[in-house]
């Protein structure tokens, strides 16, 4: 069974860190292209971050700089670096496959709150 388990979030003050991981289990995720989406309450899930099989990188004008995505293919798992931390970065974070293949059964998410 295919299946994407986001982890790592929590409560920081604006101007800290946290590093959130998506683990894959039942696909080998490492040939596709990932991201790392969010969602704040009242608005539409938006891409915040991608990296492809060969690790190129791409961001959302919003996080460029403060964010950095990686993935370790021995794990697995896909990771999502945030510094620099701001209020309105406050979302649920979900990780899924971009491109010609589709999204994966989406995950549950992982809460990141920023506060002020």
């Amino acid at each position: 069974q295919v299946q994407l388990v986001e982890s790592g979030g929590g409560l920081v003050q604006a101007g800290g860190s946290l590093r959130l991981s998506c683990a894959a289990s039942g696909i080998i995720s490492n040939i596709y292209v990932m991201g790392w989406y969010r969602q704040a309450p009242g608005k539409q899930r938006e891409l915040v971050a991608t990296i492809t099989g060969g690790e190129s990188t791409n961001y959302a004008d919003s996080v460029k700089g403060r964010f950095t995505i990686s993935r370790d293919k021995a794990k697995n798992t896909v990771y999502l670096q945030m510094n620099s931390l701001k209020p309105e970065d406050t979302a649920v974070y979900y990780c899924n496959r971009i491109g010609s293949y589709g999204p994966l059964i989406w995950g549950q998410g992982t809460q990141v709150t920023v506060s002020s």
